[in-house]
């Protein structure tokens, strides 16, 4: 039951991500689900009674939860950004596209995995499901913050994804992507700073101008 209302609320948030229009609310639910994959990682641990998977959950939580949303909350105050994400796809059509990918999701695990476990298979449709909504924001928002949140997204899938199919990834390789997801928000800031510095602005759309 706990590891049903875990996956449950992981799912439910992803699908509020894809309705956001406000960068804000956008980041607050990349939290929430933060904090969801934290809760996953931390029932692994117990069950699993896996060290590494405690010491990855505090990385989780520190990171993703808190360090990640502070950062990018903090460019979005810095450089006063517009909080409309510039939606190319509006929420309604979204959420349908979303049910799409969650039920592609499904049809993908059923026919390639054949995973005995019912938790592992449905960790495994809710991991899918997440990269596909991470992909689609970042390719159906106008502003570098929504799609930076997109990939962020695509990354809390694959991590999810790694934790059903195989109880984690090697602990040495989960501390290595999450510094590179670190390193990856300190230079998205810098990069986001100099952007709007430049164009006044951070819409992508607006700098089709810029093609010869």
């Amino acid at each position: 039951m706990t590891l049903a209302f875990i996956l449950s609320g992981f799912l439910v948030v992803t699908f509020v991500l894809v309705i956001c229009k406000r960068i804000t609310a956008l980041i607050r639910a990349f939290r929430i689900e933060s904090v969801f994959l934290f809760l996953y990682t931390l029932y692994m641990g117990i069950t699993q009674r896996h060290a590494d998977l405690f010491i990855v959950c505090g990385l989780i939580f520190a990171l993703k939860a808190v360090i990640i949303p502070f950062v990018l909350l903090r460019i979005t105050r810095r450089i006063n950004v517009e909080e409309d994400l510039g939606l190319l796809v509006n929420p309604q059509l979204s959420m349908v596209i979303a049910l799409i990918f969650a039920y592609l999701s499904y049809l993908f695990a059923h026919k390639a995995m054949s995973l005995v476990n019912l938790a592992e298979s449905a960790a495994f449709i809710v991991s899918i499901t997440a990269v596909c909504i991470g992909f689609f924001i970042m390719v159906s928002r106008m502003k570098a913050l929504g799609q930076i949140i997109g990939l962020l997204v695509m990354e809390n899938g694959i991590f999810l994804a790694a934790g059903s199919i195989a109880g984690g990834m090697p602990f040495f390789i989960e501390i290595a992507l999450f510094f590179d997801v670190f390193v990856f928000v300190v230079i998205v800031e810098v990069f986001v700073y100099k952007v709007n510095r430049l164009f006044t602005h951070i819409d992508t759309s607006k700098m089709k101008s810029l093609k010869g």
